[in-house]
């Protein structure tokens, strides 16, 4: 193997960079150029490709975002996007490519795997939705973001006696809205693995303002509505109650990594080049026990990811 391309493709999450650096390093070491496909799929259709040397990765372990940029491609969904994209790789003698992103960016890389190109995954998500990994690139991070904000307005909700819906990220999974209600200690989470009952939820506000607890915190998940739909169901359902909503959007994503998503990236990144040295592709570095081990690809999206169980119980025993 002598020359290999990285590209980052779908959301950007924290520590994609720190990703890109090691995959970089890793190569130089063993002697193998490298080159880096700025736009994801997207720019991999259209030839944009660039030399990246070490220097070049010298001083962005610590950035958030992506270097290479990211986009998501309506053309590689297509039999021609795809030919055109595995073209431009043969134009290069690209002999491996290391694709950071989620399950959606590992569809994609299995598609080219089926091609006949080298292909190794590295799951960079703030989602934390990826099988086959305990953890994803970019959820700690993101996670810690949120619990920020959530002990920011719970200063606020006890002075006030105000009851918060803090909406978050996650598409359709609930791993940060129930790792942010646990470590926040939010009185309810609504996820949406677990299905959304509204008399139930009233019922549990009204027990909690009984108890003596004036003010109160709900974790929404993006997935199962927006905050202000819930806003809504809670003025309609519970008169009493009137809720203040907020959306955390986008900061989620930005910043610089945390320390656990720089390692566990750095871990990941110089893992990839590793797996395609020693012939194994088609796969995703993925950190299971510590450890990191390669996971099929079509492994990464065949099975939903579950969540903890323990952390469902201990946010319905502790919301009294």
């Amino acid at each position: 193997m002598k020359r290999i391309a990285v590209l980052t493709s779908g959301g950007d999450a924290p520590g994609m960079n720190a990703a890109i650096r090691a995959a970089v390093r890793c190569a130089a070491y063993h002697g193998i150029k490298c080159l880096g496909v700025e736009q994801g799929y997207e720019g991999l259709i259209d030839g944009m490709f660039r030399k990246i040397e070490v220097r070049d990765v010298g001083s962005i372990i610590q950035r958030g975002g992506t270097m290479l940029r990211t986009s998501r491609s309506e053309r590689f969904l297509t039999e021609e996007g795809r030919k055109k994209a595995r073209q431009q790789c043969d134009d290069r003698n690209i002999d491996g490519l290391i694709v950071i992103g989620g399950d959606g960016s590992f569809r994609g890389a299995w598609e080219l795997q089926k091609m006949g190109l080298p292909v190794v995954g590295i799951p960079a998500t703030i989602d934390n939705d990826v099988n086959g990994t305990d953890m994803t690139i970019g959820f700690d991070t993101a996670l810690n973001t949120a619990l920020d904000a959530v002990r920011r307005l719970r200063d606020t909700a006890h002075s006030h006696d105000k009851l918060f819906i803090v909406e978050v990220m996650g598409r359709r999974c609930g791993f940060i809205a129930l790792q942010t209600a646990v470590a926040g200690g939010a009185e309810f989470a609504v996820l949406p693995e677990i299905p959304f009952d509204i008399g139930a939820l009233c019922k549990k506000l009204k027990a909690s303002r009984l108890s003596g607890k004036n003010y109160s915190l709900i974790i929404l998940a993006e997935g199962v509505m927006s905050g202000y739909e819930l806003q809504e169901k809670l003025a309609e359902q519970a008169p009493g109650y009137k809720a203040t909503v907020t959306v955390l959007g986008h900061i989620q994503r930005g910043g610089a990594p945390s320390s656990y998503d720089a390692t566990i990236a750095t871990r990941m990144g110089a893992y990839a080049v590793t797996c395609l040295l020693e012939g194994r592709h088609g796969v995703m570095a993925g950190l299971v026990n510590g450890r990191m081990v390669p996971v099929p690809l079509p492994n990464t999206w065949e099975t939903r990811k579950r969540l903890n169980p323990e952390l469902l119980e201990l946010v319905e025993e502790l919301s009294i």
